[in-house]
């Protein structure tokens, strides 16, 4: 272990060599033979189709340098630390984003980042440099570590678009990030990147070279509010970009991504109500019910569910087409269970392709007939066994009630624009299961955190979530500042310790009152399990740091006397101050183990995982 972070140049051509030894000479690419293996596949023409800008090839540089930066726990600024598998890092992301490299590659499950959209207004590093020569070095002393690494948050500054490198600043911050965070994701992994009109056309094609057009998925139209104020056309949506890691993966797995329909609990409730009153007449329940449709707002949830109008001893359902979709479907001789004539046959032929296969459905009771032959009889879609729909495409939320939320357990005006928790809990339910790993290196007010936690509350899940966030500074006149707020990070560590109280107290008040008792029913065990979810609820904090260890630098070396002196700093290699704790997981994190891997104290050493 040499002290750095994962050598992704190192694994890229040990990878290529893997594939195309015959490419290589004395360990370096020969680019004649890798032509002539690679024949017309291989264009290393100027005139093609490609995203360039000014700076590019820094941000190639700035991916192969290695970090020596670790992360040390804050356990006073955490909850439930110990037990709990949320992750929260403060730091700057790309540096973190190498510290995570080799404990977190290919582990996560899924990405949503809510990065700067370059609107002229936006803050962020750029360019992303580590190191520099000793001139260099001696001019910005200020501004560095004593190893002569740059503190980045040195190197906040406003991207405004009077710079003539105004998208290529912005491409050259974002390219570094994604490229590392691909790494991170499970072959089945799925990122979600918002961003509006600024950046969308860059952003695709950056994410184009990254992850391949191949595994573009979609891009989701997120309407908010109308601002009446605009000038010419108000542009009320932003965009969520989405790409996955392998695409063929999730064709061959036969991946489907779905989310619970929404207002079917009460129509659950509605029916119950009606079964105690009605008992078995399932002809005045299904009447009742219809009834109780027409009451209903269009804005309440079970509205858009009125088609389920229908129901029997198996539940609701609404009477669904049986015709073959598009023509040319089998088109055998269906008996009307009354009348006994042959039952008319759909134009298009029969959706079921075999006879012995509909008088199955038939004697399940899962077909149901018209009062003679004449109509078509229709298959029963009961809402139990289809309460996931497909992702949206596109979608309206009100941005203003995220804020109005967040006003709510913060105070007022504390952050501008949060994402709602409710859309990415939408997301997380329909791509995550239980104990996938969800990544945001864009935290901000931790709006990923809230819905994870939300969601993990509801269904009993156990998704872990990881946030970074620089400690960006409030400003001095802010609602934050005033708050006690001195970072974005401050504000986003107590958002999630607010909604992590504000989950449990909910949980008190709603108990079940016999929880105690011995005997409980599927749906008490159910209700219990998502207690005990929540009582664990926590997060780590960890801040990103120096290496507890000194690290050689030959780079800054120039003299005799330098040398001497860099010796001599090396008679300890532990640097003054270091803490075990600090050391500990350094060591861990630097050996690829996770940060919330279980750590023993035995005789006098540490075993991680059980690994001694």
């Amino acid at each position: 272990m040499d002290g750095k972070s994962l050598d992704i140049l190192s694994e890229k051509l040990n990878k290529l060599k893997e594939l195309i030894p015959e490419a290589f000479t004395e360990d370096k690419i020969d680019w004649e033979k890798l032509k002539a293996t690679l024949g017309e596949d291989l264009n290393l023409s100027e005139e093609r189709y490609h995203l360039n800008w000014a700076g590019k090839s820094e941000v190639f540089r700035v991916l192969q340098q290695r970090t020596a930066a670790t992360l040390i726990p804050v356990k006073n600024e955490s909850i439930n630390f110990d037990e709990t598998e949320n992750v929260f890092i403060e730091g700057e992301n790309l540096e973190v984003l190498k510290v995570l490299q080799k404990s977190y590659f290919g582990k996560i499950k899924m990405i949503y980042i809510d990065p700067p959209y370059n609107t002229g207004n936006d803050s962020f590093i750029y360019p992303d440099r580590f190191s520099e020569k000793k001139d260099e070095y001696l001019k910005r002393i200020g501004e560095k570590d004593e190893e002569g690494y740059l503190l980045k948050e040195g190197m906040f500054r406003k991207n405004t678009k009077e710079s003539g490198h105004y998208h290529s600043n912005w491409l050259s911050m974002m390219y570094p990030r994604l490229y590392l965070a691909r790494n991170l994701l499970r072959d089945d992994g799925v990122i979600f990147v918002s961003i509006d009109d600024n950046e969308v056309h860059n952003l695709r094609m950056m994410m184009n070279e990254i992850f391949g057009e191949e595994n573009f998925i979609a891009v989701l139209c997120w309407e908010g509010a109308i601002k009446n104020d605009s000038r010419f056309v108000s542009v009320s949506h932003d965009y969520v970009v989405c790409y996955t890691k392998n695409k063929d993966y999730l064709t061959v797995n036969k991946t489907r991504w779905r989310t619970r329909k929404e207002g079917i609990d009460d129509i659950y409730k509605k029916v119950d109500e009606l079964k105690n009153e009605f008992r078995d007449d399932y002809n005045e329940i299904t009447v009742q019910l219809r009834e109780w449709y027409k009451l209903l707002s269009k804005n309440d949830k079970a509205w858009y569910h009125r088609h389920y109008n229908s129901v029997d001893k198996r539940g609701v359902y609404f009477p669904g087409d049986i015709s073959w979709p598009g023509s040319g479907g089998p088109r055998y001789e269906i008996l009307h269970p009354k009348t006994k004539k042959p039952v008319r046959i759909p134009t298009a032929g029969w959706r079921i392709s075999k006879k012995e296969d509909m008088l199955a459905l038939i004697d399940e009771d899962r077909i149901e007939f018209g009062a003679n032959e004449n109509k078509v009889p229709t298959i029963k879609r009961y809402l139990h066994e289809t309460e996931g729909q497909v992702i949206p495409s596109i979608f309206y939320r009100d941005r203003r009630a995220a804020a109005q939320k967040l006003n709510t357990l913060l105070g007022r005006n504390i952050f501008d624009n949060p994402k709602d928790e409710y859309i990415l809990k939408k997301l997380f339910e329909a791509i995550t299961n239980d104990e996938d790993i969800i990544l945001d290196f864009f935290a901000g007010s931790g709006s990923t955190a809230h819905a994870v936690l939300k969601l993990n509350k509801e269904d009993g899940g156990n998704r872990k979530f990881i946030l970074v966030q620089l400690p960006e500074k409030t400003k001095e006149d802010s609602e934050a500042y005033k708050a006690g707020y001195k970072t974005i990070a401050d504000i986003c560590k107590e958002r999630i310790r607010r909604v992590i109280k504000k989950l449990k107290t909910e949980n008190e008040q709603t108990k079940d009152k016999n929880q105690t008792e011995l005997e409980l029913n599927e749906d008490q065990l159910s209700k219990n399990l998502k207690r005990v979810q929540v009582e664990a609820m926590g997060f780590k904090v960890f801040k990103l740091v120096p290496s507890n260890f000194k690290m050689w630098r030959s780079d800054i070396v120039e003299t005799e006397k330098e040398l001497e002196k860099m010796i001599d700093m090396f008679e300890a290699q532990v640097k003054d101050g270091s803490k075990e704790e600090n050391m500990l997981y350094e060591l861990i994190i630097k050996s690829g183990y996770q940060l919330t891997d279980k750590i023993e104290k035995k005789n006098g050493y540490y075993s991680v995982q059980n690994d001694e």
